[in-house]
Protein backbone atom coordinates (compact mmCIF):
# COMPACT_ATOMS: atom_id res chain seq x y z
CA UNK A 1 0.00 0.00 0.00
CA UNK A 2 2.05 2.90 -1.21
CA UNK A 3 1.94 5.82 1.49
CA UNK A 4 4.44 9.19 2.11
CA UNK A 5 4.63 11.68 4.66
CA UNK A 6 4.10 15.26 3.15
CA UNK A 7 2.91 18.20 4.69
CA UNK A 8 2.96 16.42 7.90
CA UNK A 9 0.60 14.04 7.09
CA UNK A 10 0.55 10.14 6.38
CA UNK A 11 -1.04 10.26 2.56
CA UNK A 12 -2.42 6.99 0.61
CA UNK A 13 -1.88 7.46 -2.42
CA UNK A 14 -1.65 5.36 -5.90
CA UNK A 15 1.04 6.12 -9.66
CA UNK A 16 -0.06 4.56 -12.58
CA UNK A 17 0.63 5.06 -16.29
CA UNK A 18 3.15 6.81 -18.18
CA UNK A 19 3.60 10.27 -19.84
CA UNK A 20 3.45 13.81 -18.31
CA UNK A 21 3.11 14.30 -14.88
CA UNK A 22 -0.63 14.35 -13.60
CA UNK A 23 -1.82 15.25 -10.31
CA UNK A 24 -5.71 14.63 -9.90
CA UNK A 25 -7.79 15.95 -6.76
CA UNK A 26 -10.78 14.29 -6.16
CA UNK A 27 -14.05 14.99 -4.58
CA UNK A 28 -15.97 15.71 -1.35
CA UNK A 29 -15.60 12.41 0.45
CA UNK A 30 -13.14 11.08 -2.03
CA UNK A 31 -11.55 7.12 -1.51
CA UNK A 32 -9.55 5.45 -3.57
CA UNK A 33 -10.91 2.26 -2.64
CA UNK A 34 -13.55 2.74 -4.45
CA UNK A 35 -13.54 1.54 -7.73
CA UNK A 36 -13.70 1.96 -10.64
CA UNK A 37 -11.87 5.56 -10.51
CA UNK A 38 -9.84 7.88 -12.32
CA UNK A 39 -6.79 5.32 -12.00
CA UNK A 40 -9.10 3.25 -13.98
CA UNK A 41 -9.55 4.99 -16.76
CA UNK A 42 -8.55 7.38 -20.21
CA UNK A 43 -6.01 9.67 -18.06
CA UNK A 44 -4.02 6.58 -17.15
CA UNK A 45 -3.18 5.89 -20.63
CA UNK A 46 -1.84 9.14 -21.24
CA UNK A 47 -0.33 10.20 -18.36
CA UNK A 48 1.88 9.62 -15.08
CA UNK A 49 -1.10 9.66 -13.31
CA UNK A 50 -1.09 10.30 -9.26
CA UNK A 51 -4.24 10.16 -7.15
CA UNK A 52 -4.85 10.27 -3.37
CA UNK A 53 -7.11 10.13 -0.44
CA UNK A 54 -6.99 13.52 1.25
CA UNK A 55 -6.83 14.48 4.80
CA UNK A 56 -8.94 12.92 6.73
CA UNK A 57 -10.27 10.68 3.89
CA UNK A 58 -9.87 7.06 2.93
CA UNK A 59 -6.48 5.66 3.33
CA UNK A 60 -4.75 8.81 4.53
CA UNK A 61 -4.68 10.20 8.13
CA UNK A 62 -7.19 11.42 9.97
CA UNK A 63 -6.06 14.67 12.66
CA UNK A 64 -8.77 15.52 14.72
CA UNK A 65 -8.68 19.11 14.68
CA UNK A 66 -10.09 22.17 12.18
CA UNK A 67 -8.71 22.01 8.40
CA UNK A 68 -8.54 24.76 6.32
CA UNK A 69 -8.76 24.95 2.26
CA UNK A 70 -4.93 25.99 2.88
CA UNK A 71 -3.87 22.67 4.65
CA UNK A 72 -5.51 20.56 1.55
CA UNK A 73 -3.33 22.95 -1.42
CA UNK A 74 0.08 22.31 0.84
CA UNK A 75 -1.33 18.83 1.45
CA UNK A 76 -0.84 18.36 -2.68
CA UNK A 77 2.12 20.43 -2.86
CA UNK A 78 3.79 18.61 -0.03
CA UNK A 79 2.52 15.28 -2.33
CA UNK A 80 4.93 16.69 -5.46
CA UNK A 81 7.44 17.43 -3.22
CA UNK A 82 7.82 13.72 -1.72
CA UNK A 83 7.33 12.75 -5.12
CA UNK A 84 10.20 14.70 -6.54
CA UNK A 85 7.84 16.28 -9.09
CA UNK A 86 8.85 20.34 -9.29
CA UNK A 87 5.67 20.60 -11.08
CA UNK A 88 3.01 18.74 -12.85
CA UNK A 89 -0.50 19.23 -14.80
CA UNK A 90 -3.41 19.33 -12.42
CA UNK A 91 -7.10 18.43 -12.23
CA UNK A 92 -9.16 19.19 -9.72
CA UNK A 93 -13.04 17.90 -9.50
CA UNK A 94 -15.47 19.40 -7.58
CA UNK A 95 -14.17 20.12 -4.33
CA UNK A 96 -10.71 18.87 -5.80
CA UNK A 97 -11.20 22.03 -8.12
CA UNK A 98 -11.28 23.99 -5.04
CA UNK A 99 -8.26 22.88 -3.63
CA UNK A 100 -6.72 22.86 -6.99
CA UNK A 101 -7.54 26.67 -6.79
CA UNK A 102 -5.90 27.17 -3.51
CA UNK A 103 -3.20 24.85 -4.87
CA UNK A 104 -2.15 27.30 -7.86
CA UNK A 105 -2.70 30.80 -5.92
CA UNK A 106 -0.10 29.32 -3.17
CA UNK A 107 2.01 27.80 -5.11
CA UNK A 108 1.89 29.16 -8.56
CA UNK A 109 4.99 27.12 -10.03
CA UNK A 110 3.62 24.05 -9.56
CA UNK A 111 0.91 24.21 -11.38
CA UNK A 112 2.03 23.79 -15.44
CA UNK A 113 -2.05 23.42 -17.06
CA UNK A 114 -5.00 22.96 -14.87
CA UNK A 115 -8.20 21.45 -15.36
CA UNK A 116 -11.04 22.71 -12.85
CA UNK A 117 -14.36 20.41 -13.31
CA UNK A 118 -17.61 21.32 -11.64
CA UNK A 119 -16.22 23.34 -9.19
CA UNK A 120 -16.63 27.19 -7.85
CA UNK A 121 -14.08 30.02 -7.04
CA UNK A 122 -16.13 30.96 -3.69
CA UNK A 123 -17.17 34.58 -2.51
CA UNK A 124 -17.99 36.94 -4.68
CA UNK A 125 -17.73 34.94 -7.84
CA UNK A 126 -20.38 31.95 -6.41
CA UNK A 127 -20.10 29.32 -4.14
CA UNK A 128 -20.88 25.35 -4.57
CA UNK A 129 -24.20 23.72 -3.10
CA UNK A 130 -24.10 24.20 1.04
CA UNK A 131 -23.52 21.02 1.93
CA UNK A 132 -22.31 22.01 5.32
CA UNK A 133 -25.97 23.35 5.28
CA UNK A 134 -27.65 19.59 5.32
CA UNK A 135 -25.29 17.56 7.53
CA UNK A 136 -28.12 16.55 9.13
CA UNK A 137 -29.20 14.45 6.61
CA UNK A 138 -28.13 10.82 6.35
CA UNK A 139 -28.43 7.73 4.13
CA UNK A 140 -30.94 7.69 1.29
CA UNK A 141 -32.62 10.76 2.85
CA UNK A 142 -29.87 12.54 2.14
CA UNK A 143 -29.73 11.34 -1.64
CA UNK A 144 -33.12 11.89 -2.39
CA UNK A 145 -32.50 15.72 -0.95
CA UNK A 146 -29.14 15.79 -3.47
CA UNK A 147 -29.97 13.64 -7.08
CA UNK A 148 -32.00 16.89 -8.13
CA UNK A 149 -29.17 19.24 -7.42
CA UNK A 150 -26.51 16.52 -8.64
CA UNK A 151 -28.71 16.30 -12.00
CA UNK A 152 -31.68 19.05 -12.03
CA UNK A 153 -33.32 16.51 -14.72
CA UNK A 154 -33.39 13.83 -12.12
CA UNK A 155 -37.06 15.91 -11.27
CA UNK A 156 -40.15 14.68 -9.48
CA UNK A 157 -41.71 14.02 -12.16
CA UNK A 158 -38.55 12.05 -14.04
CA UNK A 159 -38.54 9.82 -10.61
CA UNK A 160 -42.39 8.95 -10.73
CA UNK A 161 -41.89 8.47 -14.52
CA UNK A 162 -38.74 6.43 -13.78
CA UNK A 163 -39.18 4.26 -10.46
CA UNK A 164 -37.12 1.59 -10.82
CA UNK A 165 -33.97 3.60 -11.83
CA UNK A 166 -34.65 6.30 -9.00
CA UNK A 167 -34.98 3.68 -6.57
CA UNK A 168 -31.18 2.24 -8.01
CA UNK A 169 -29.78 6.04 -8.30
CA UNK A 170 -30.96 6.54 -4.05
CA UNK A 171 -29.62 3.27 -3.27
CA UNK A 172 -26.07 3.83 -5.39
CA UNK A 173 -25.88 7.38 -3.72
CA UNK A 174 -26.65 6.17 -0.24
CA UNK A 175 -24.02 3.41 0.05
CA UNK A 176 -21.29 3.74 2.18
CA UNK A 177 -19.86 0.59 2.28
CA UNK A 178 -16.95 1.74 4.50
CA UNK A 179 -19.15 3.59 6.87
CA UNK A 180 -18.32 2.87 10.87
CA UNK A 181 -14.65 3.06 10.02
CA UNK A 182 -12.72 4.85 12.90
CA UNK A 183 -12.45 8.79 12.16
CA UNK A 184 -14.32 8.44 8.74
CA UNK A 185 -17.15 10.80 10.05
CA UNK A 186 -15.25 12.92 11.30
CA UNK A 187 -12.80 13.48 8.26
CA UNK A 188 -15.93 14.03 6.63
CA UNK A 189 -17.20 16.18 8.83
CA UNK A 190 -13.86 18.41 8.61
CA UNK A 191 -13.83 18.49 5.30
CA UNK A 192 -17.04 19.92 4.76
CA UNK A 193 -16.41 22.87 6.97
CA UNK A 194 -13.21 23.31 5.47
CA UNK A 195 -15.11 23.25 2.15
CA UNK A 196 -17.67 26.29 3.27
CA UNK A 197 -14.34 28.65 3.45
CA UNK A 198 -13.40 28.21 0.59
CA UNK A 199 -12.74 31.82 -1.15
CA UNK A 200 -10.42 32.07 -3.77
CA UNK A 201 -12.34 34.85 -6.20
CA UNK A 202 -9.66 37.78 -5.31
CA UNK A 203 -6.41 35.98 -6.18
CA UNK A 204 -7.81 33.93 -9.36
CA UNK A 205 -7.00 37.09 -11.71
CA UNK A 206 -3.13 36.77 -10.67
CA UNK A 207 -3.31 33.78 -12.21
CA UNK A 208 -0.95 33.20 -15.30
CA UNK A 209 -1.38 29.50 -16.51
CA UNK A 210 -3.46 27.86 -19.02
CA UNK A 211 -6.82 26.86 -17.35
CA UNK A 212 -10.09 24.77 -18.79
CA UNK A 213 -13.25 25.12 -16.56
CA UNK A 214 -15.73 21.97 -17.34
CA UNK A 215 -18.95 21.72 -16.60
CA UNK A 216 -22.22 19.84 -16.64
CA UNK A 217 -25.46 21.74 -18.13
CA UNK A 218 -27.73 20.21 -15.60
CA UNK A 219 -25.46 20.43 -12.07
CA UNK A 220 -27.15 22.75 -9.68
CA UNK A 221 -24.25 21.84 -7.38
CA UNK A 222 -21.67 23.51 -9.00
CA UNK A 223 -23.92 26.36 -10.93
CA UNK A 224 -22.95 27.45 -14.63
CA UNK A 225 -22.79 31.24 -12.91
CA UNK A 226 -19.94 30.43 -10.89
CA UNK A 227 -18.69 28.49 -14.24
CA UNK A 228 -18.39 31.88 -16.09
CA UNK A 229 -17.44 33.67 -13.24
CA UNK A 230 -14.32 31.20 -13.05
CA UNK A 231 -13.65 31.42 -16.99
CA UNK A 232 -13.90 35.62 -16.17
CA UNK A 233 -11.37 35.31 -13.63
CA UNK A 234 -8.64 32.91 -15.32
CA UNK A 235 -7.65 35.21 -18.09
CA UNK A 236 -7.92 33.32 -21.36
CA UNK A 237 -9.15 30.35 -19.45
CA UNK A 238 -11.18 27.79 -22.00
CA UNK A 239 -14.45 26.86 -20.71
CA UNK A 240 -16.76 24.22 -21.62
CA UNK A 241 -20.18 22.81 -20.94
CA UNK A 242 -20.67 19.24 -21.22
CA UNK A 243 -24.55 17.08 -21.37
CA UNK A 244 -24.39 15.77 -17.86
CA UNK A 245 -25.28 16.99 -14.06
CA UNK A 246 -22.59 17.16 -11.55
CA UNK A 247 -21.12 13.69 -12.95
CA UNK A 248 -20.66 14.99 -16.67
CA UNK A 249 -17.20 13.31 -16.51
CA UNK A 250 -19.27 10.02 -16.69
CA UNK A 251 -22.29 11.08 -18.77
CA UNK A 252 -20.85 12.50 -21.70
CA UNK A 253 -18.01 10.86 -23.74
CA UNK A 254 -16.48 13.50 -25.03
CA UNK A 255 -16.01 15.14 -21.63
CA UNK A 256 -12.81 13.10 -20.89
CA UNK A 257 -11.20 13.47 -24.02
CA UNK A 258 -11.46 17.27 -24.09
CA UNK A 259 -9.68 17.29 -21.00
CA UNK A 260 -6.95 15.02 -21.80
CA UNK A 261 -6.56 16.78 -25.45
CA UNK A 262 -6.00 20.47 -23.35
CA UNK A 263 -3.78 18.92 -20.94
CA UNK A 264 -1.95 17.17 -23.92
CA UNK A 265 -1.60 20.76 -25.65
CA UNK A 266 1.17 21.18 -23.00
CA UNK A 267 3.61 19.98 -25.44
CA UNK A 268 6.69 20.71 -22.76
CA UNK A 269 5.22 19.48 -20.30
CA UNK A 270 7.34 16.48 -17.62
CA UNK A 271 7.69 13.67 -18.71
CA UNK A 272 7.30 10.35 -16.36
Amino acid sequence: MPRITANALDIHYERTGRGPRLLFISGTGGDLRVRPNMLDGPFARSFDLVAYDQRGLGQTEKPDRPYAMADYADDAAGLMDALGWEDALVIGVSFGGMVAQNLVVRHPQRVRRLVLACTSPGGDGGASYPFHEIGHLKGEARARHLLPINDTRLDEAWAAAHPERYAEAIAQSAADPFAGEPGREMGARRQIEARAGHDVWEALPAVRIPAMIAAGRFDAIAPAQSQLNLALALRGSVLRFFEGGHMFMLQDRTAVPAMIDFLLEDSSGPAS
